[in-house]
C-alpha cells in the first residue's frame, strides 16, 4: 500500500517537474496527451461498467478539453483558425457528454480521433519550429 503511494506521488512530482520545464507549446501537447489518456481510461471503463469511473475520466478529458485546450486559444492572433478550433473543441466536448450519457462508444473514438488530427498537427508545427531554431 505505501509502495503505491509512493509510485503515486513520484508520478505527480514527475508531471509537475515536466509542467514546470515545459514550453508553451509542449504545453498545449501534454493537454492533447491527457485528454486521449482520459479518453482511453473512460473507455475501459465503459466496456468494465464501472459508471463511476468512467464519469470521472470523461470529466478530467471534458476539463481538459475545456479548462486547458479551449481557454488557451488566442482568438485575437489566431483568426480564423481559432475560431474554427473553437468549433472543433465544442465538438468534441458535445461528443464526450453524449458518449457518458449513453455510454456510447463510438463518440469517444470519434472524440479521440479529432483530438489525435489535431494533436498530431501541433505537435508537428513544433517539431518543425524546433528544426527551424536550430538551423538557424
Amino acid at each position: 500500500m505505501y509502495a503505491m503511494r509512493g509510485a503515486a506521488a513520484y508520478g505527480r512530482v514527475s508531471v509537475e517537474s515536466n509542467v514546470l520545464s515545459a514550453s508553451p507549446h509542449q504545453l498545449i501537447s501534454m493537454l492533447f496527451d491527457g485528454a486521449q489518456a482520459a479518453i482511453k481510461a473512460a473507455k475501459l471503463h465503459m466496456q468494465n461498467g464501472n459508471v463511476a469511473e468512467k464519469g470521472k475520466a470523461i470529466s478530467k478529458a471534458l476539463d481538459i478539453v475545456n479548462s486547458g485546450l479551449l481557454a488557451a486559444l488566442d482568438k485575437e492572433k489566431g483568426g480564423e483558425l481559432a475560431e474554427r478550433l473553437e468549433g472543433l473543441y465544442g465538438y468534441v466536448a458535445s461528443l464526450l457528454l453524449k458518449a457518458n450519457l449513453h455510454n456510447d462508444e463510438q463518440k469517444l473514438d470519434e472524440a479521440a480521433t479529432l483530438l489525435e488530427n489535431i494533436g498530431s498537427a501541433w505537435k508537428e508545427i513544433g517539431q518543425q519550429a524546433a528544426a527551424a531554431r536550430q538551423g538557424s
